[in-house]
């Protein structure tokens, strides 16, 4: 994109004052406006506008390839240097092109062709892109082959874009550690306020959504790392329930609780995209109606409220609007276990990652490093890159488990599920006869510290995280200027019955807007 610089330079002169001997000139320097970041062609367009455009011959996939890639040179590393892209594709524009040849023969492939997007670090990508968890022990050789998602998004028509940075190794390397920093692509920034954090893993997918440096991304979440960056970005995203779409080459932590998910500007949005990549190709868009609150009954899981003041007069206004679209609240709702789910989470992701990732090492070839000890070894030499601003205790903790046969992980894996399905999530839906449960995504995000780590406000990705169901979250309002979101979780594969009831309160509320890319809250 050919941005255009809206800079004003007002000269403001003092006159001299004849005949005052004490009197002087006075000057000041050409006042200049700072740069309208939010300005731009394809500003906040859905996939269906884009669809629009390149079918009347307004844009070519190519043109509108070129608009996000010069968008990104222009936020990503320079501006407000939002460092939310780790690595731009050299065949981007190439792949438009090709697409563009289809789309003129009469070959549209569905709603995704031509449309470019991004896709987190830690997705297999089989071109000339790395993929590497944001750690420079990962770089080297590109995956042999894409991701199972990749491929479905190659085959409905994307245009992959990129990659986006993440919290190195999907923040699960120390218990210290500064969402959105990775030794590879440094500090994701919020747009909304660029001394915050993006929350994460999945920062650099919610920081470019948000900025509108793409039309769609993807993320990832092991606990919190899809819905806490849509809610702090400003932007939807879906956790899917695990299994629907498959997790093959990408770089796990727990293959029990680890799903991609994709992360929008709208509901309509994530649901194609949902659809689109599921095992079984699903469609969504018939849920998407705006009288869809109609009847539900909603569920407030009340263990996450009442940690921000602010927060829950946003989450009083939600319910609210909720109640006026025709929807039956259910006041009060508890998680008898809740205190145990921690510890139990803790064993299961400690023992499934070094398992795991031992296992997916062994796909890649042409790396420093070729399993879980390795890469301890390869940061204790690294310490100025690596180890720079915190450790990585959680690596060394996995590092000591004994394998997937150990009792101790197998008691808590069952125990975990036991405690979050039958007796968390579906009993309380089953008492109550629910169609979901609501409670806030995220407090107001908090300046990035690189010395004391992040200090979370609170949220609520425990409950689908740990179950393996799914979760939508979108935006709800904001707080002194930060985006605040609402999550919608429910029971496995309810992903249809969510949707409906998010882009219904979606709808009503309209509280998604273009990030102002300030510098501090003032």
């Amino acid at each position: 994109m050919k941005r255009r610089n809206f800079f004003k330079t007002a000269a403001i002169g003092g006159g001299t004052l004849a005949l005052a001997p004490l009197s002087c000139v006075q000057s000041k320097a050409p006042a200049i406006a700072p740069e309208d970041y939010s300005a731009f062609e394809l500003n906040e367009l859905t996939i269906a506008q884009l669809q629009e455009r390149m079918s009347s011959g307004k844009l070519t996939s190519e043109e509108i390839t070129q608009k996000y890639l010069d968008r990104i040179d222009r936020l990503n590393t320079k501006g407000p240097e939002l460092r939310a892209v780790i690595e731009v594709n050299p065949d981007a524009l190439k792949i438009a092109r090709q697409l563009d040849v289809e789309r003129k023969s009469g070959k549209v492939r569905g709603p995704m062709h031509g449309i470019p997007m991004l896709v987190k670090d830690n997705i297999d990508t089989g071109d000339q892109m790395q993929t590497t968890a944001g750690s420079l022990a990962m770089v080297g050789s590109p995956a042999p082959d894409d991701a199972i998602i990749v491929q479905k998004l190659r085959e409905a028509g994307a245009v992959l874009l990129g990659k986006t940075n993440l919290s190195e190794w999907a923040n699960f390397r120390s218990n210290n550690s500064s969402s959105g920093w990775s030794g590879r692509g440094g500090q994701v920034r919020n747009p909304f306020c660029t001394d915050r954090s993006p929350c994460g893993s999945s920062s650099g997918t919610g920081a470019s959504v948000s900025a509108n440096l793409c039309a769609i991304g993807i993320g990832t979440e092991t606990d919190g790392s899809i819905v806490c960056p849509s809610g702090i970005n400003g932007i939807v995203g879906i956790k899917p329930t695990v299994g629907l779409w498959i997790g093959d080459g990408i770089i796990p932590i727990s293959h029990s609780q680890d799903t991609a998910g994709p992360m929008a500007r709208t509901v309509s949005d994530a649901a194609i995209l949902l659809g689109l990549l599921a095992e079984k190709q699903q469609d969504f868009t018939p849920n998407l109606k705006a009288d869809g609150l109609k009847g539900a009954r909603i569920g407030i899981a009340s263990d996450f409220f009442g940690f921000h003041d602010e927060v829950e007069k946003l989450m009083g206004a939600a319910i609210q609007k909720m109640k006026d679209g025709g929807a039956i609240i259910i006041e009060n709702l508890k998680f008898e276990d809740r205190e145990e789910w921690g510890k139990l989470e803790w064993q299961v992701l400690i023992s499934e990652f070094k398992a795991d990732l031992n296992t997916y090492l062994k796909t890649r070839s042409g790396l420093k490093v070729q399993s879980l000890a390795d890469l301890i070894e390869f940061n204790k030499q690294n310490p100025v890159t690596e180890l720079k601003w915190f450790g990585q205790e959680i690596f060394e903790a996995a590092e000591k488990t004994n394998g997937l046969e150990e009792p101790v992980y197998l008691e808590a894996l069952t125990k975990v599920k036991k405690l979050t399905r039958e007796k968390g999530i579906d009993l309380l839906m089953d008492e109550h006869k629910l169609d979901a449960l609501i409670a806030p995504t995220n407090g107001p995000a908090w300046t990035i510290d690189w010395v004391n780590g992040d200090h979370f406000g609170g949220g609520s990705s425990e409950p689908a995280a740990i179950s393996g169901y799914p979760a939508i979250t979108v935006p709800a309002g904001f707080v002194h200027g930060l985006p605040v979101g609402i999550s919608f979780f429910g029971r496995a594969w309810s992903e249809g019955t969510l949707i409906k009831l998010a882009f219904a309160f979606e709808q009503a509320s309209k509280h998604r807007k273009a990030p102002g890319f300030l510098k501090r809250i003032e």
